[in-house]
């Protein structure tokens, strides 16, 4: 095993690196934040499902993909911010409802499945860091 898998993902990025990714990060978790929100009511209640595990699968791989915590919390939070946006009322009515169960769900779901994927240590990064 070589040194360099031991020095933490974003010391191996560099700051540069590291910001662009995040930004990248953010604006992907923002689109598939405005859309899902827009169409998890379509289909109830395989829009729902399908919504979460869009918004646990985008958020687990950019954690993935980038080995950083930083990059899948910019995902998670652009994701959270675009349906929290469209849940404000402003000119009509607001695109997310929270008068039925599945607008609550869709409400707290991403953060929460956001929260649960970034948390956790995984096996191989504990492996490679011993």
């Amino acid at each position: 095993m070589d040194d360099d898998t031991a020095v933490p993902a974003a010391e191996r990025m560099g700051p540069g690196t590291l910001a662009v990714s995040c930004v990248f990060a953010l604006i992907v978790g923002g689109i598939a934040g405005i859309i899902t929100t827009f169409t998890h009511a379509q289909l109830p209640p395989w829009g729902l499902v399908a919504g979460l595990a869009i918004a646990a699968a985008l958020v687990l791989g950019f954690r993935l993909v980038f080995d950083s915590r930083l990059v899948g919390a910019a995902a998670a939070i652009g994701f959270v911010a675009a349906s929290a946006v469209l849940a404000l009322p402003g000119a009509g009515a607001p695109i997310l409802t929270l008068d039925a169960a599945s607008g609550w769900i869709w409400a707290v779901g991403p953060a929460l499945l956001a929260v649960a994927t970034l948390v956790p240590r995984w096996p191989g990064v504990v492996a490679r860091r011993s």
